[in-house]
């Protein structure tokens, strides 16, 4: 096996490039064929039928312009789901270019963004390509958001995810009320697993001058492909918000279908957000009853600590089941994450994963 190394070209790449994001790593993209991908936290349980049909009458135009500036259809039919006015939501590629956007707009380079950790793993990441500082916290030893904490800080953007990305805690609504209350700057709450909880603020955030919600339509609503997400919170808040983001986000034919969406398969998606909620906890009690100890969840994924993970997710991989390995979490340790599916998946999960821990006690009883 021969090893490369980097041309003076692309050490002078490297030399030019920002000190700040020198450490930062690309986003993981592992898409190898698998019998079962529950690596992404998506819906498995399928798309949406009105966006499946719109999608069949997309025409010459809207592929050959540009999709209207800023994708008025799509935010009408948002507004209305969230409860809010079309001037109080913005919308982007995906929620975290929401979510980037609010840095850029909000907080000056050098100054801070605080968070729980572990959390949403792009937070860091834009907190460095932006210029500011990221600031970790610990969450508190019952899993909750330790507000002081967050706030001791005196971070000009303060996030909260809850559900939270990978554990699946809910944040404490008292408690966030208190960020919200004493933050400095804005406080950005990522509701992106909200449709598998009964709590979330998506309608209240406009109450509030300084609150972001952020929500998505890759998990619950099934349509990641497309890559929608949205933002409400004041008018005032979004115009700045609008000033940063860019024009044409969202493709004409996905802005078509998902607006399609939700105004006709809300109920739909309820039916089968509910689903995945029954098969969490049926998953977790499987677990349970094999000697694991999955962390309680909101989403419609389980954090599962289990040693030597990242030997453990590509042993599953080799089994033809993806999942996320989350080595050495705060607090936590080596964990697995899970996505929610229909039963039969979670079935060949467990199966794989068992059959993974028992070759790993059969080869340490032996050595």
């Amino acid at each position: 096996m021969t090893t490369s190394t980097p041309s003076s070209s692309q050490g002078e790449s490297l030399r030019l490039g920002r000190a700040t994001i020198r450490d930062v790593v690309p986003y993981p993209t592992e898409r190898s064929p698998c019998a079962a991908d529950l690596s992404d936290n998506t819906n498995l349980f399928g798309a949406p039928p009105a966006a499946l049909r719109e999608l069949t009458t997309a025409g010459r135009d809207e592929i050959t312009r540009y999709p209207g500036l800023h994708a008025r259809r799509l935010r009408e039919a948002l507004a209305d789901y969230a409860g809010v006015r079309s001037d109080q939501v913005v919308s982007g590629c995906g929620s975290d270019d929401v979510i980037d956007s609010a840095v850029r707009a909000f907080a000056e380079p050098g100054e801070r963004l605080a968070y729980s950790d572990p959390t949403f793993s792009m937070i860091p990441v834009f907190a460095k390509v932006n210029g500011l500082v990221p600031s970790p916290v610990r969450f508190a030893s019952s899993g909750d958001i330790d507000p002081d904490a967050l706030l001791a800080t005196e971070a000009r953007i303060i996030y909260i995810c809850s559900p939270n990305n990978p554990t699946g805690s809910l944040a404490t609504r008292r408690l966030v009320d208190r960020v919200i209350e004493r933050a400095p700057g804005i406080v950005i709450i990522d509701e992106a697993y909200a449709e598998f909880t009964d709590d979330g603020r998506v309608s209240e955030a406009p109450d509030h001058d300084r609150v972001l919600v952020t929500r998505t339509l890759s998990k619950a609503f099934g349509m990641a492909g497309f890559r929608i997400g949205y933002g409400t919170g004041s008018a005032s808040l979004v115009h700045e918000i609008e000033k940063v983001r860019g024009p044409y986000k969202e493709n004409t034919p996905a802005e078509r279908a998902a607006a399609c969406a939700l105004r006709e398969d809300v109920s739909w998606m309820r039916a089968l957000a509910a689903k995945a909620v029954e098969n969490r906890e049926r998953f977790a009690d499987a677990l349970r009853a094999n000697g694991l100890a999955p962390l309680p969840s909101a989403a419609n994924f389980l954090l599962v600590p289990i040693a030597n993970v990242a030997l453990v997710a590509q042993q599953m991989r080799d089994r033809g089941i993806a999942v996320r390995p989350y080595p050495g979490l705060p607090g936590i340790g080596d964990a697995l994450r899970i996505t929610i599916g229909p039963w039969a998946l979670m079935e060949l999960a467990l199966d794989a994963l068992l059959e993974v821990r028992a070759a790993a006690v059969t080869i340490e009883s032996a050595g």
